[in-house]
């Protein structure tokens, strides 16, 4: 399976409600990932925590989709364009749009940036 492959099996695991299953598949125990606002998050535990965090406050998720996708094999990367309309606790409803770019080794993210409009999100 190719690292896009891989990518796009991530989002149809998230479409099952199986985020954290994919989390725990495909992310490597030292990734890094690197916020749309510049926040860096270091280590799988920690970033488990922040998916399980993100998981709580998601009232419902009304649609998701991929826009684009492209693969650097040479290289180990995978760009996603995606978003997400979805309704957070307390805070009403959003529609997300963002792109990332995930740096792929021995089968594993290893690195991730989001890009995307932080001050659309409230950060």
């Amino acid at each position: 399976m190719t690292n896009l492959e891989k990518a796009y099996h991530i989002y149809e695991l998230m479409g099952e409600g199986k985020l954290l299953e994919a989390f725990d598949m495909y992310y490597h125990d030292d990734v890094v990932k690197v916020e749309g606002n510049g926040d860096v998050v270091e280590g799988k535990a920690a970033n488990r925590e922040f998916q399980v965090q993100w998981l709580e406050s998601l009232e419902e998720i009304h649609d998701a989709g991929i826009t684009a996708a492209s693969e650097d094999p040479n290289n180990g990367k995978v760009l996603m364009e995606s978003w997400i309309d979805a309704s957070f606790k307390g805070g009403g409803r959003m529609k997300i749009e963002e792109v990332e770019v995930q740096t792929w080794e021995d089968d594993k993210i290893t690195h991730i940036r989001f890009y995307y409009d932080s001050a659309k999100m409230g950060g």
